[in-house]
């Protein structure tokens, strides 16, 4: 199984147990070992924080997918367990997120989210993996 993450850019702190929580559910409990994450915002920050410590005890896979190269250092500076979609390359960069992240949501079973307004990307997204039938959990709830 293959998990996916979408979430708002300024997702407060105070949810990263509730995150730990339910990784690590999915992880012991239904045996989903792939994840996928963008890098972009806090949400996608605090997965990537709790993908780093649990593979240390769990064998699991974590790719952070880019939608472009960052440019400047400040963007993104850790390359370590990066991958950018096939394809992506043709995609003018204002559409690639849309694009990576329609990427993601084709390859998951199972979408995390942290959404809790209806406007902006998470929640495009999250409606997107809805309307194809992924089961999405939902942190702010």
């Amino acid at each position: 199984m293959t998990v996916t993450f979408f979430g708002h850019k300024d997702t407060p702190k105070n949810i990263e147990p509730t995150l730990r929580t339910t990784l690590v559910d999915l992880i012991e409990n239904h045996g989903d070992t792939v994840f996928y994450v963008g890098n972009n915002g806090s949400f996608d920050s605090m997965v990537r924080r709790q993908f780093e410590a649990l593979s240390q005890t769990y064998p699991i896979t974590y790719s952070v997918v880019l939608a472009y190269l960052p440019t400047k250092k400040s963007e993104y500076d850790d390359f370590t367990n990066t991958i950018l979609p096939e394809g992506i390359e043709t995609v003018p960069k204002r559409f690639a997120i849309s694009y990576r992240n329609k990427w993601m949501i084709q390859r998951a079973d199972v979408v995390v989210t942290y959404v809790t307004h209806s406007f902006g990307g998470a929640a495009q997204f999250k409606a997107s993996a809805q309307r194809q039938g992924k089961t999405v959990i939902e942190l702010s709830e």
